[in-house]
């Protein structure tokens, strides 16, 4: 079996790496957060730096609450605006 050039598996980690940044914040977040956990004891202070980077790339449930709440009233207030087009013989 032949063995790799050691360049070729620097390059496969720098593509996965990349592709790593491109996805998702908290996907991104989640990876971190595990590679964090895999480093191990030396990890505990960066733990810290890495928790607060998850919490401000997710969404919390009172945001996500709030933000529920706000595209209903938007649907809400489309929906009385078109049917006062439609009493005005308007088209929506």
């Amino acid at each position: 079996m032949r063995r790799r050039n050691p360049l070729f598996r620097v390059s496969q980690i720098v593509l996965v790496a990349t592709g790593c940044l491109t996805l998702q914040g908290c996907l991104v977040g989640a990876v971190v957060g595990g590679t964090a956990a895999v480093v191990g004891g030396a990890a505990q202070a960066t733990g810290a730096v890495v928790g607060a980077g998850f919490d401000a790339v997710t969404t919390s449930d009172e945001e996500t609450r709030l933000k529920r709440e706000r595209e209903q009233r938007d649907f809400e207030r489309e929906q009385r605006r078109c049917e006062q087009r439609q009493r005005q013989g308007k088209r929506c």
